[in-house]
């Protein structure tokens, strides 16, 4: 399988596309004015502790303070968790060392941890911890147990100075020794610099930060089968290049500066297929399409046939646009970024046999989502719950807003239901006003109802009220809105 990563860089914002087989598979973005703080590890200062909330506020040395709970700093079993006491832990005035586990959000500043950690490309380094751990995308039990013998092997080679935990990420899947040691060996590096850096900081401060997209890239999609990363920005390849020269020199190679005069994202597709992707309906080759609905509590995706109509009978129809569309709604889940609970409406399928090829299908497609997914079998009326953790910001919640018209209902009131709201509403005011002449002031085509379909109807309001009734057209106003003016 051919891969390809793609990195399109701007002052504003990073974007980065994973292509398999010339099909988009991931999209990261990451905007420069709203870069997160997760993962950054702070020298901090205790400025007040509350006993009652069993929690207390950090200095970070930057514009808000950060929160720290008494869970966050005791380690073991939740029953000592539960037995702890904040006051025992920290006061006021004492240094020290935390990381963002949540960024802030709204008036609330960032969730804070005292059980630290840094990653490199293979691991999860936790410095004062006795666990080692293997990533859950890894199920196959032999190669979780082959991870761990190297990663013993790999320590009595490179021995760090701090007791130590460590989790085998899913990319550690199938490498060798050697691989590991140049981890090993990275992060003694780094995590000797944060210490140095935390016993002399006398002030909060930023000890470390997580990296910048443009490089996590290179640190987690760069995996075996990528035969090129290509960068459009001379400053970031140059970054990227001094980074894997430093950490991942077997992927220097692959790098690849982008210098044409076509934008790198348009030469791919990648902006049309970001543009789809923010659509509600996804079109299927054979003719079907997938209608696709982001709400609160889950994610919806009913399959039609739409204009394929097949060769043979109705029940190959339905076969082949529900095993289509269990490839393309998986490629959906990873380029939206869709998590959380997940319903599939398939086309209901009379043959058993059927069912389980869609539901194979469905499995097959999913296994290379590096995201954890479960999925159910295919009930009697071809509905398939599956659940996708939630790894980020899906891209919806990223680019768009709700809409200010509809309030993110999806749907705005018709034209005739405006204009009876609007006869309800001088019934209102002829009552409560002592006035001789009304304006309605509202959008174009609620205007032009009121003067043509609904002519007859205010001419009646006008004489059961005693009042005159004039209207004028607000460019502005959405169709719902509407004002009632007294003269």
């Amino acid at each position: 399988m051919s891969e390809e990563i793609l990195v399109n860089v701007t002052p504003m914002e990073t974007r980065v596309a994973l292509v398999e087989n010339g099909a988009t598979q991931d999209i990261h973005i990451e905007r420069s004015a709203n870069r997160g703080h997760v993962g950054n590890i702070y020298a901090g200062k205790v400025v007040r502790v509350m006993p009652g909330m069993q929690a207390a506020f950090i200095d970070l040395g930057t514009d808000r303070n950060g929160f720290i709970h008494v869970a966050d700093i005791v380690g073991g079993s939740a029953a000592a968790k539960s037995q702890a006491s904040i006051t025992d832990h920290l006061h006021d005035g004492k240094k020290v060392v935390v990381q963002v586990a949540k960024d802030p959000l709204g008036s609330k500043g960032a969730r804070l941890t005292t059980e630290l950690s840094v990653s490199s490309r293979y691991l999860v380094y936790m410095p004062g911890g006795d666990h080692v751990g293997v990533s859950q995308q890894i199920d196959d039990p032999d190669e979780r147990e082959r991870l761990q013998k190297l990663l013993a092997e790999g320590l009595q080679q490179e021995p760090l100075d701090t007791p130590n935990g460590f989790i085998l990420r899913t990319a550690a899947e199938g490498v060798g020794l050697e691989e590991i040691l140049v981890d090993l060996r990275f992060l003694k590096r780094l995590w000797s610099a944060v210490s140095r850096r935390a016993s002399s900081a006398t002030k909060p401060e930023l000890l470390y930060e997580d990296l910048p997209l443009h490089l996590r890239t290179i640190r987690d999609l760069a995996r075996p089968g990528v035969e090129k990363i290509r960068i459009d920005s001379r400053e970031s390849y140059e970054a990227l290049r001094v980074f894997c020269d430093a950490y991942v020199p077997e992927v220097a190679a692959l790098l690849e500066h982008y210098h044409g005069d076509r934008p790198l994202f348009d030469i791919h597709g990648i902006e049309e297929e970001i543009r789809k992707a923010l659509d509600r309906k996804v079109d299927l080759k054979s003719g079907g399409h997938l209608i696709i609905d982001q709400t609160e509590a889950m994610t919806t995706i009913d399959v039609n046939t739409g204009s394929f109509v097949g060769r043979r009978n109705l029940e190959e129809t339905i076969f082949k646009t529900n095993l289509e569309a269990a490839t393309t709604l998986a490629r959906q889940l990873r380029v939206r970024n869709l998590g959380g609970i997940i319903i599939v409406d398939f086309i209901d399928m009379q043959d058993e046999e059927h069912r389980r090829q869609v539901h194979r299908a469905l499995e097959k497609a999913m296994l290379r989502d590096p995201a954890r997914n479960k999925i159910t079998g295919v009930s009697d009326l071809g509905l398939v719950e599956m659940t996708r953790k939630r790894t980020r910001e899906s891209l919806e919640h990223i680019l768009c807003e709700d809409c200010p018209v509809c309030s993110g209902r999806g749907v705005v009131k018709t034209a005739d239901t405006v204009c009876f709201e609007i006869f309800r509403e001088i019934m209102r005011d002829a009552r409560a006003y002592d006035n001789d002449n009304l304006m309605v002031l509202a959008a174009q085509g609620v205007v032009d109802r009121l003067l043509d379909e609904e002519s007859a109807n205010v001419a009646d309001l006008e004489e059961f009220i005693g009042k005159t009734i004039s209207f004028r057209v607000e460019p502005g106003y959405s169709q719902e809105h509407f004002d009632i003016v007294l003269l």
